[in-house]
């Protein structure tokens, strides 16, 4: 056979090669995938690292700016309930009444309250004509008014409202009115605060949603990279059998060669072999020559052997034996 005569498998190697080149490429492909998939993913960890520090700075601003507006609503409800004893001052300076209790403002209800109790128990201390039966009904309306201004008690310290002066409607109104403007200031500059920090926060919140939008960009970069890696990857997979398939093929082919090379090689051996060679081939010839009684070497015919035998048979006898000692070598 030529040395250069093609091969059986040579078509195999030949597809196997340009699938392991091709394998090598996508390799570098998806290596390429992987690496843009991870800057993407490095990228998105930081922009949401940093978006989160400004949602964290942003809710911290926030906060802020809702406890001041929740102080503002107190500073308002302060003023609004000064406002209402101020209206009820003036209208009982002018003579004008109202039966309604829920109308009166809880400092005026407590007020009134307190002094109702005052003059009950100063009249049970100092009037001695009272009856056990007007006693009694006195107890019983100073218990309830007590209960009364025990409820009003935490209301009226909850916004800090100053008491009032009924017997000196002019000054206690003079005083409320100050208060109220107090108040109302107050609120005014709570309500200016949390604007300004609303104006500061304005920029932070367009640059919050920038942020969002750049993670989710790159986050889809990221996948993007990865369903490709994975594809590629998924491809090479399927290369990967069929250049196992084919390897197997090319080492079932050099297997058969090797085959048929050392079968034929161990029959060149056994027709070369010489009969001192075989084992077999002696025992057969050896079974031969038991069977035929004679055996011919050399060319050598049966009368010579005979007449060979019978010569060394008659100098044998021609010899005689020798008797007596013989002196060795001193």
């Amino acid at each position: 056979m030529p040395e250069d005569a093609e091969k059986p498998d040579d078509d195999l190697r030949t597809r196997l090669h340009a699938m392991e080149t091709r394998m090598r490429r996508m390799r570098d492909q998806r290596n390429s995938h992987n690496e843009e998939a991870r800057r993407a993913a490095d990228s998105r960890n930081a922009i949401q690292e940093q978006g989160k520090e400004l949602r964290e700075s942003i809710k911290a601003q926030l906060d802020e700016q809702k406890s001041i507006r929740d102080q503002a609503k107190v500073h308002k409800a302060k003023r609004d309930e000064i406002q209402n004893q101020i209206r009820e001052l003036i209208s009982q300076k002018r003579g004008r009444s109202t039966d309604e209790k829920n109308s009166k403002s809880i400092v005026v209800q407590l007020t009134e309250t307190v002094g109702e109790i005052d003059r009950i128990e100063n009249t049970m201390m100092t009037d001695g004509r009272l009856t056990l039966e007007s006693e009694n009904k006195l107890l019983k309306k100073l218990k309830s008014l007590i209960s009364r201004r025990d409820e009003l008690l935490p209301a009226v310290a909850e916004f800090e409202i100053i008491k009032i002066d009924l017997n000196d409607m002019d000054g206690s109104i003079i005083i409320l009115k100050a208060e109220a403007d107090s108040e109302h200031q107050a609120m005014i500059d709570c309500h200016k605060q949390a604007d300004k920090i609303w104006e500061d926060v304005k920029p932070m919140l367009e640059e919050r949603d920038f942020l969002r939008a750049e993670g989710d960009r790159l986050h889809a970069a990221f996948l993007t990279s990865r369903e490709a890696a994975n594809e590629v990857h998924k491809n090479m997979k399927e290369i990967i059998d069929q250049c196992n398939e084919i390897r197997d093929e090319i080492k079932a082919a050099n297997e058969e060669r090797e085959r048929v090379i050392r079968d034929h090689n161990q029959s060149v051996k056994d027709a070369l072999k010489t009969p001192d060679q075989d084992e077999g081939m002696a025992n057969s010839l050896t079974a031969q020559l038991l069977n035929s009684g004679s055996l011919t070497l050399g060319g050598v015919q049966e009368s010579d052997n005979q007449l060979s035998i019978t010569k060394e048979v008659s100098r044998n006898k021609k010899r005689g034996r020798k008797f007596g000692t013989t002196r060795g070598r001193k």
